[in-house]
């Protein structure tokens, strides 16, 4: 490799390094470096080659030119400025730091004492200085090719229709019979025919994928020989995780076995969300290592304590928080995001402890600079947003407040729908359930929003799966190595009498029910209803509430054991509300039908409208929900969360579509002026004449 003895001035934009006349230009961002050195290494990323001095710094930016060379070429840097943690200055130029701009990454990582700035146990802690070079087991970045995904494969899901599916890349597919060994736990074991037969056959639009940004894992979990599975602690954000490719540790195969991914599932019909953490990096408090954006300007790329400048603030639970209201942290999450829709093929995010991207000095504001200039962006302003509405710091639970065309998780819909039909816990009440139910009004009716904004679930990746929320009581997580004390305690929950597995037919009935219930409830609600991947087919994890460590079969999806007649049953939902435009209705409902408006009443199972004192009748949970208007025939809705059965007086003409305690029941007339629901059930009837 002939390379030159300088490095010609280069342009100041993009970040990072991009191909451009015959070599490559490097831009690198830091308000506090005196001197910036670029690391050119040899293909293995094991012997350093040459270093040069980029040009700068000009308003913060240093940059440089390198003719003669092009994809593939390994690199590092080194960042020279004052080492003054008191000040929030951390530079040691005798650690090599990974691009954050880096879209392909070389090296396998493995937590060694030199990471770290400062020497591990020395008296003066993190104010002393390493000076230990760490090159030869950092990560470097890699030179990469542009890309461009295809814009008219893809498909344009109304936010009124969609059906998210929150799944990981490798736990779907790690135990299907139908995908080829080869090509389970990949992203292209995603996109595997059978895969996408599943989804379609289901009827989700849109699948949520859990992170697969490029991540190591937490130190913790190293000492104990076990993986972060779930990814949440990301360290290149413009590069696919390599741990989810067929390829292995070759992150240029696994960014284009992810273009392929985004590409088949395209033009099968199904967009592709991912789950994104710019909230913090694996660089942790003041005690962690020194890998890329602490080394290169710790004080811009993260939030201080404004009391002492030498401690990070902690608003996210791992340790640091990214500066999302510096410009420059807003322009690197503006640009990896944009990267991941033109390059990658993605149709939108979903944004882990999103407040943090709103935090001021002043707290979180709706209007805070990063929501303003994502709204404003040509490329983003087009795809899904959706954030997690809470971080760790104090008023951290923004559920609600989130602006613009964000949909938002909302918990609230979880702890009513699981409080109302285990008939306990504060939010088991019918007014509850009926605001969960037509997508939280009470919460997001205001500034524009629109139904769609509330993000409904019944379990997530974090917490209980569906069917252990009707096996468990309390967690049990001591898989995990933390003696059972992480994971979410008193979640709600019941068993049925019998912690665990049991073989009492009687608690089987019982907890089936309960799922189905809850399932209907989720899929025939107003706002967006959101499946969390192997609920439909009774997933366990054997009470697990945390299984955020546990890439084994209690985390993946097991499909010799699926229930096929709870698949049938969620297919059979998810098809009624396909169909039945009053269970997805664009805006929101009204007592009193008007011009092109759907109109929902609530009355008892006798048919008398139901009154103030009904509502906050904490001895009967049975009653109805109506929904009539926008031309389509009337829907009621007939729930009974009570012990016994429960006669509904259904006067006119009725078909039955759904009802959870016979879910083989084919649709038929309702010859009878009442229908009977079983405990712990529901039922959706069809008026015969159209509105």
């Amino acid at each position: 490799m002939n390379l030159p003895a300088h490095l010609a001035p280069g342009c100041h934009a993009p970040f990072g390094a991009h191909l451009r006349d015959g070599g490559v230009n490097y831009s690198v961002y830091s308000a506090h470096a005196s001197r910036i050195e670029l690391c050119i290494f040899d293909a293995s990323g094991t012997r350093e080659i040459c270093r040069y001095d980029l040009h700068g710094p000009l308003l913060g930016v240093f940059c440089g030119f390198l003719p003669g060379v092009g994809a593939g070429l390994v690199y590092g840097l080194r960042a020279h400025g004052p080492y003054q943690p008191e000040h929030g200055h951390r530079f040691n130029p005798h650690k090599l730091l990974l691009d954050p701009y880096a879209r392909e990454i070389a090296g396998q990582f493995g937590w060694r004492a030199e990471h770290h700035g400062y020497v591990l146990g020395h008296p003066e802690g993190a104010r002393s200085l390493d000076a230990r070079d760490n090159a030869m087991h950092a990560l470097k970045a890699v030179v990469a090719d542009a890309h461009r995904a295809p814009e008219a494969a893809r498909p344009r899901t109304p936010p009124q229709d969609l059906v998210l599916y929150e799944v990981h890349v490798k736990g779907f597919s790690m135990r299907h019979p139908d995908i080829p060994a080869a090509l389970r736990g990949t992203y292209a074991g995603l996109a595997h025919p059978a895969a996408i037969a599943h989804f379609k056959a289901l009827g989700v639009t849109t699948l949520s994928l859990l992170p697969v940004h490029y991540c190591v894992d937490e130190p913790a979990l190293a000492e104990r020989g076990m993986k972060n599975y779930w990814g949440y602690n990301t360290l290149g954000f413009f590069c696919a995780n390599p741990r989810w490719a067929r390829a292995g540790s070759d992150t240029r195969a696994a960014n284009a076995e992810f273009r392929a991914m985004t590409a088949a599932l395209h033009a099968a019909g199904l967009e592709v969300v991912i789950d994104v953490v710019y909230n913090h990096t694996p660089e942790g408090n003041e005690f962690g290592p020194t890998l890329s954006f602490r080394g290169l300007d710790h004080a811009t790329w993260y939030r201080l304590d404004p009391g002492d400048r030498s401690r990070c603030e902690n608003l996210t639970g791992c340790g640091n928080t990214l500066n999302a209201a510096h410009p420059v942290v807003t322009q690197f999450v503006l640009d990896s995001l944009r990267h991941w829709v033109t390059d990658m093929g993605v149709d939108g995010f979903r944004f882990d402890l999103a407040p943090v991207l709103g935090r001021t000095a002043h707290g979180f504001d709706a209007a805070a600079p990063f929501f303003t200039a994502l709204a404003q962006d040509p490329v983003l302003s087009h795809v899904h947003l959706i954030a997690e509405p809470w971080d760790a710091g104090v008023d951290g639970y923004q559920v609600g407040r989130f602006p613009g065309r964000f949909m938002e998780w909302n918990d609230k819909f979880r702890d009513s729908v699981r409080g109302f039909w285990f008939r306990k816990g504060a939010a088991s009440g019918r007014g509850e359930f009926a605001r969960r139910i037509t997508a939280s009004s009470d919460v997001f009716h205001h500034g524009q929003r629109a139904p769609w904004a509330s993000i409904n679930f019944v379990s997530v990746h974090d917490g209980y799966t569906l069917a252990d929320t009707t096996r468990y009581e309390g967690k049990h997580n001591h898989a995990n190595g933390e003696d059972n004390r992480d994971g979410r305690d008193q979640e709600l929950a019941r068993n049925f009498g019998v912690e665990g597995e049991t073989a009492d037919p009687a608690i089987i009935e019982a907890r089936q029910r309960a799922q189905r219930a809850m399932l209907a409830t989720l899929l025939l609600a107003q706002g967006t209803p959101m499946l969390c991947a192997g609920d439909e087919i009774g997933k366990t994890q054997r009470g697990n509430n945390n299984a955020y460590c546990q890439d084994n079969e209690t985390s993946w999806l097991d499909w010799d054991a699926a229930d096929r007649d709870l698949l049938a049953f969620v297919r059979r939902i998810l098809e009624v509300r396909r169909t039945e435009p009053l269970l997805r209705h664009a805006q929101w409902l009204h007592a009193h039908r008007h011009a092109h408006g759907v109109a929902v009443s609530w009355c008892l199972p006798n048919g008398h409208a139901m009154q103030h004192h009904d509502w906050h009748d904490a001895g009967q949970g049975a009653f109805a929900c109506a929904l009539s208007g926008g031309g389509a025939a009337e829907l009621r809705l007939l729930f009974n969360p009570d012990a016994m059965p429960v006669d509904f007086d259904v006067v006119g003409s009725w078909h039955l579509l759904i009802d959870s305690a016979h879910p083989t029941l084919p649709s038929h007339p309702i010859n009878a002026s009442h229908y009977t629901i079983e405990a712990g059930a529901l039922a959706v009837l069809q008026s015969a004449r159209e509105n």
